[in-house]
């Protein structure tokens, strides 16, 4: 240590050997955590175990939110908003125990199929979610996304690198198949990303058609045939018809506001009786 170093220089020197370690949360905490146990008579190792307990918590919690990121979410969702007396067809013990990403170590997938406006892509999400939490890479994106995503990386010489990044990823959430038609060429770029993920990573779609339908969108017998075989080998199916969550509060706030407009002409008229005569006075 050089001659003639201020008293400030231990903090100075703490601080920038924290930053060098990548331990932020000790760095922001260690002083105020010095206080709290000097004044509660903890010793140095318990000292040091709180500091270390707080670096551990806070590094979760900032790899959760990077996982989240890069899954590319379109919203954060959870089950804890979902409403499942909604749905009276959704086995809902069968969506809490997949919550638990275990069916992602068996590399199983899961399909949920119903009309529009019915949570498939809520449930998804709430499964990307979980699965972020877990601990597991998850990549969210729709079905007319991945293909034109296919498409382009092909046309662009990349085609291999893509495959493999999808290949790589623990969940793949594949929303909305169905919902556009696809061109033969799409496709079959598709049947290739759930081929190469055959039992290497779980998979979740969501679909308005059932199985029988997946025909008109893949445009050919022979390759919606490959796809289920290996897409419902080991796939759990979360059956999901029911009235629309979006037509039942676009109703409900047509209703809200009718019965708002009514109110306020009831208040208007009210408003312009004479209280003596019981005529309405002219304005």
């Amino acid at each position: 240590m050089p001659r003639g170093t201020t008293s400030g220089t231990p903090q100075v020197l703490l601080a920038h050997h924290l930053k060098q370690l990548k331990l932020p949360t000790v760095l922001r905490e260690y002083d105020k955590v010095a206080r709290e146990c000097a004044r509660d008579g903890v010793d140095h190792p318990r000292y040091l175990l709180r500091l270390i307990e707080l670096e551990l918590i806070d590094r979760e919690r900032r790899t959760v939110e990077r996982r989240i990121k890069a899954a590319r979410f379109p919203a954060v969702k959870s089950f804890d908003t979902f409403d499942f007396t909604a749905i009276p067809t959704l086995n809902k013990m069968l969506v809490l125990e997949l919550a638990r990403s275990e069916f992602i170590l068996r590399r199983e997938n899961v399909i949920a199929l119903g009309n529009s406006g019915t949570g498939k892509t809520h449930a998804a999400l709430a499964l990307g979610l979980a699965a972020c939490q877990k601990g597991f890479t998850v990549t969210f994106t729709t079905a007319a996304a991945l293909v034109h995503q296919l498409m382009e990386a092909r046309d662009e010489c990349r085609l291999l690198k893509l495959q493999r990044d999808l290949q790589a990823v623990k969940l793949l959430i594949i929303d909305e198949l169905g919902y556009v038609p696809l061109s033969p060429t799409g496709a079959e770029l598709l049947f290739e990303v759930f081929s190469q993920r055959y039992e290497r990573g779980s998979t979740v779609v969501t679909s308005n058609l059932p199985f029988e339908d997946w025909t008109s969108v893949l445009h050919s017998e022979r390759l919606t045939g490959a796809l289920l075989d290996r897409l419902t080998h080991h796939v759990h199916i979360l059956t999901m018809n029911g009235d629309s969550y979006r037509l039942k509060q676009s109703s409900g706030s047509r209703r809200s506001s009718a019965s708002d407009k009514r109110a306020e002409q009831n208040q208007a008229t009210a408003d312009a009786v004479d209280p003596n005569t019981g005529e309405i006075s002219a304005s």
